[in-house]
């Protein structure tokens, strides 16, 4: 798949620095919470990720030129049936389901401003690419779907978890998923309203795992010639972004990452 037919890399590097600083902007605007979230961000707990209650703030990323969240054409946060668990199919009157390795996403959200405590009722948005690295909405052959999207709220443990497929390695960048933070709910409703923007990364061993079985020929040849060194989002550090895996390709991978925000 051929990302840069739409913007692709060159877009996911020119928009890092302009949504970063319109974010970071709109915080301090709002003042109040919107400036103890930067502030938090900025100044975040430093310790070890042995689980004793330090973290490190999420790193800020790129969106990339594939959001769907209407920042950068298509938006499904206003769509009915986006709040789901399961986003392997489209919604909201398209048809459609993506398929590949089963993968079960669940991130744990946890306040910087609370000593890294669970921080119940934020949302995620969650995207990514599919099999065969296209995103819906945006790329040849998945423009008419809107599959592997999805919000949820995390609970009462700051946790959330979506049922979608292994994604796909395309040119450029290290196999990821990304996602969004917003405050509620309701605020997941409007891109403008996100306090934070990431990418979850994958172990090489769950990724080559994967791109063995059928439907991931291209991802293959495309692995080969990508490294978490040379990546344009993970090269400066990608500890606080890789996920901790379990499963396998015959049952399905599971991966799990703590979110502080």
């Amino acid at each position: 798949m051929e990302h840069d037919d739409y913007g692709g890399l060159h877009e996911d590097l020119k928009l890092t620095g302009a949504a970063i600083r319109r974010r970071d902007a709109l915080r301090l605007a709002a003042g109040g919470m919107g400036a103890l979230y930067l502030f938090g961000r900025a100044g975040a707990l430093r310790g070890s990720d042995g689980g004793s209650g330090s973290c490190e703030a999420i790193p800020e990323e790129t969106a990339g030129p594939f959001p769907g969240d209407g920042s950068n054409g298509p938006n499904v946060l206003d769509k009915a049936g986006v709040i789901r668990t399961d986003i392997r199919s489209s919604f909201a009157g398209l048809s459609g389901l993506a398929d590949g390795v089963p993968l079960t996403v669940s991130l744990q959200l946890v306040d910087l401003q609370n000593g890294c405590a669970p921080a119940a009722g934020l949302a995620v948005y969650v995207w990514h690419c599919d099999a065969a690295g296209r995103y819906s909405l945006y790329n040849r052959g998945a423009t008419d779907q809107n599959y592997l999207r999805g919000v949820q709220e995390s609970d009462a443990n700051g946790e959330l978890s979506f049922e979608t497929v292994f994604p796909g390695c395309y040119r450029g960048r290290w196999p990821h998923i990304h996602f969004e933070v917003f405050p509620s709910l309701e605020a997941a409703s409007d891109e403008e309203n996100r306090i934070a923007t990431s990418q979850l990364a994958f172990p090489k061993g769950a990724c080559d795992a994967t791109y063995a079985t059928e439907g991931y020929e291209s991802s293959v040849r495309t692995m080969a010639r990508v490294s978490l060194e040379r990546d344009s989002v993970f090269r400066d550090g990608v500890a606080r972004q890789m996920a901790t895996m379990t499963g396998d390709v015959r049952s399905g991978f599971a991966a799990r990452l703590t979110v502080a925000v």
